[in-house]
């Protein structure tokens, strides 16, 4: 999936979009790279002698990667992806500039307009970061 399709999926633009390509994508399930280049804002402060990617960001990586999948199963319904909840998020692995990291996120249950989701990051074929996040969609701002 091409960049101009990742935007049409989802709100999130530069320097804050996570995802540079689809890798594959089924009904519940999606594949996501990113790669960071070092060039980041945030390697400036995090950390300035030892450059790492904040395992926050990791989960939003997550994230994204799974609001462009729930946006095949939301069409139609006008609003953001929004997180209401984080679980049992584990870091193993540091993510450094210059790695690629790979996301594999998976639908595991879908209640009304609320989607439940296990993401799963690999850098250098390692396990990075796990974590169970749920979505729904929320109203744009400025919209009822």
């Amino acid at each position: 999936m091409t960049l101009e399709a990742i935007k049409a999926a989802i709100p999130h633009r530069e320097p804050f979009l996570l995802i540079d390509e689809i890798v594959d994508q089924q009904e519940n399930r999606i594949t996501c790279r990113k790669t960071f280049t070092g060039d980041e804002f945030w390697f400036a402060g995090h950390y300035p002698k030892y450059p790492l990617v904040p395992g926050v960001l990791l989960c939003e990586a997550s994230l994204q990667a799974g609001a462009v999948l729930l946006a095949e199963h939301t069409q139609g319904v006008e609003g953001v992806p929004v997180a209401t909840r984080i679980g049992d998020v584990r870091f193993k692995q540091m993510v450094l500039p210059g790695d690629t990291i790979t996301l594999d996120i998976t639908l595991d249950e879908r209640v009304s307009s609320a989607f439940y989701l296990t993401g799963r990051v690999t850098v250098r074929g390692r396990a990075a970061a796990r974590l169970t996040f749920a979505c729904t969609v929320a109203p744009a701002a400025g919209t009822p």
